[in-house]
């Protein structure tokens, strides 16, 4: 075992789909969603030994809310739970990422926070006790705790194995509201019992590859159900999404997860800088960052 200090992104999840395929008894909802990660996200580091403690810094530290409620503490925790004399120990986290954003920054924390206790203890990454944890900290802890391209089924506990998208150059914009997932689905007033079955197993993936052109003319003729809803309780992100279909190479323009954040795809890096470069002079409240998805190098 080694104990010294580690560090691991938490890069930020992007839906860039995502379907709501019914509501369950329990109240939870059947999703089918396409996600890639981002070259922007939180940090975290680790300092083995000692009691369990996280401190949180980060231009959005604040918003994050009380450090005792966090993710990282409840994913460790749970890991402790299910292996005996696991070495717990001191976690930092720089909080970048906007909160209740669509992001899913604190499941991204939480999944690095898990590969963190794993290479400290001498753990394997394929070991299904930190896939238990993953599902037990959150929804979407289990496609972060592998941040690579997949379909994500299920409540998101069904997940693909990893896709070979094509490179993918984004601009990704939160106006500076937060959206609460829960009120979104409220708002979706879907049906129940489910308005379908729950999925068996990872969705077909044959659509999602091939030559760019082609990957993202099946974006575009895909959705992100909560969308509407979002935009009903926060009528900035209809905003939002106009701006970004107006910039000069926007090949679409969407909203992630559950809101408020939206992407834009653009052909290149350069005409996602230069996007992003417009967003900040125009929309100085916003925040804005030129990014890379998928198979792209951040």
């Amino acid at each position: 075992m080694t104990l010294t200090a580690r560090a691991e992104k938490a890069p930020a999840k992007i839906n860039l789909t995502l379907r709501v395929l019914g509501r369950r008894a329990d109240g939870y909802h059947e999703l089918e969603s396409l996600v890639a990660f981002a070259g922007v996200g939180d940090a975290l580091t680790f300092a083995p030994g000692g009691a369990l403690t996280l401190a949180v810094s980060g231009p959005t530290a604040k918003a994050a809310g009380d450090s005792a409620d966090n993710l990282v503490l409840k994913a460790a925790r749970t890991l402790a739970e299910g292996i005996g004399g696991l070495t717990l120990g001191r976690f930092a986290l720089s909080k970048r990422l906007p909160v209740a954003a669509g992001l899913g920054g604190g499941s991204a924390d939480a999944a690095a926070a898990l590969r963190l206790l794993a290479r400290a203890n001498g753990i394997a990454s394929d070991d299904p006790r930190l896939m238990q944890a993953a599902r037990a900290t959150g929804a979407d802890v289990p496609v972060c705790l592998d941040p690579r391209p997949r379909l994500m089924r299920g409540i998101g506990d069904i997940l693909s194995d990893p896709l070979d998208l094509p490179p993918l150059f984004a601009v990704l914009v939160n106006p500076g509201v937060a959206v609460s997932t829960r009120d979104v689905f409220a708002a979706l007033k879907l049906a129940s019992p489910p308005t379908s079955t729950a999925p068996s197993g990872p969705a077909p993936v044959e659509k999602w590859g091939g030559e760019p052109a082609a990957f993202v003319a099946a974006l575009v003729s895909d959705h992100n159900d909560l969308e509407a809803p979002a935009i009903e309780l926060e009528p900035t992100i209809a905003d939002v999404l106009s701006v970004l279909r107006n910039l000069p190479g926007c090949r679409l323009a969407r909203m992630s997860g559950s809101g408020a954040t939206c992407f834009g795809l653009f052909g290149s890096r350069a005409t996602a800088s230069a996007a992003a470069r417009t967003l900040r002079a125009g929309y100085p409240a916003w925040w804005v960052r030129a990014t890379a998805l998928g198979g792209a190098s951040s």
